[in-house]
This record gives C-alpha cells, structure tokens and sequence, in this order.
C-alpha cells in the first residue's frame, strides 16, 4: 500500500481539530496507519505540525481565492471570506494554536502571504471609507484569525450552531469596523 501524504495529514488535521491533545498514536490510528509509519515520514509532533501548516496554508490561500478578495466591496469580500472558511476553521484554530508554541522569530513565508492577502482586504476597505481608519490593518487581520478560532471552538463545544458561523463573526467584527457617521 502507497503511503498518501496528504490523505494522513487531512485524517491527522480532522482529528486534532476535535483533540488537540491526541496523541501520536490516536493520530496514526485515525489516519489507519502505524505509529512507525507516521515517525518514518514526519519526524514527531513539530514535524507533523509543520505538515499540517503547510496544508492549512494551501487551504487557507484556496478559501481566499474563491473569496475574490479584490471583487465588490470591502465589505462583500470579508464576509465572504469568512463565510468561506467555515469548512476549515477549526483547523485554522488548531493551528493558531499550535503556532503560538513554536519559538523563535521565523514565521512561515505561507503565513506572510496570507497575512499581506487579509490586511490589504482591510486597507482597501479602509481608503474606500467602509472601515474605520483608527485601527490597524494587522490587527484587524489577528482579530478576523481570533474570530474564526473562537466561532469554530464554540461550534465544535456545541456552545453555538454551525449556521451561526458567518453572522457571528460577520457580525461582531463588522460591528466594530464599520466607520459609523458622528453623532449630533
């Protein structure tokens, strides 16, 4: 039997974003191979999860492409980005998560084109006068990241519904970027 990488890292995503916490062997199990077949081609856990960044980041830059970030509106786009995402969001908060545990300055050039991706959407959205200007791009970016980490958190605790998922994020991140008109 051929050894289908990305089949093993779809399987060990899917089951890390339920179990962040499983172990080498209940990630080899749930990908139906052995533990030592899951050593031999990833070299632990940080190589596993450097795979699984590698794969997040190849979905990531598709669910960005069928967002059409550049078409419509500002607006438009990030809602539907995030409406897009919803497929692999709870992976994207695994990885959040994972990520925060690695060390050092060196950040994942995948991880700097999307981020460049994202604020751009906000930048434009800020010179079309849809968002507000008092607050960064970026951390317009790592607050759209957060939201999706804790919609797919809440969702998969069955603390809110799925179909929630685009207007609870929509909703709030909007809410607060929205440029409102003062107030006489």
């Amino acid at each position: 039997m051929s050894f289908d990488r990305d089949r093993v890292l779809a399987d060990a995503a899917e089951l890390l974003s339920r179990k962040a916490t499983a172990t080498q062997d209940e990630i080899a199990q749930a990908a139906g191979i052995s533990r030592a077949t899951l050593h031999r081609h990833f070299a632990g856990r940080d190589g596993l999860v450097r795979a699984l960044e590698e794969l997040g980041l190849r979905r990531l830059e598709a669910v960005m492409d069928e967002a059409r970030l550049d078409e419509g509106t500002a607006t438009g786009a990030l809602v539907r980005l995030i409406e897009a995402t919803r497929p692999v969001a709870a992976f994207l908060a695994f990885l959040a998560t994972e990520n925060q545990l690695f060390e050092g300055g060196e950040v994942n050039e995948g991880w700097e084109r999307v981020d460049g991706r994202v604020t751009a959407l906000f930048r434009r959205g800020q010179e079309s006068g849809e968002f507000r200007i008092d607050l960064s791009p970026a951390w317009l970016t790592e607050a759209l990241y957060g939201l999706i980490a804790s919609a797919a958190w809440t969702i998969q605790t069955g603390r809110t519904a799925p179909r929630d998922y685009t207007a609870m994020i929509s909703g709030l991140l909007l809410g607060g970027v929205e440029r409102r008109a003062p107030q006489a």
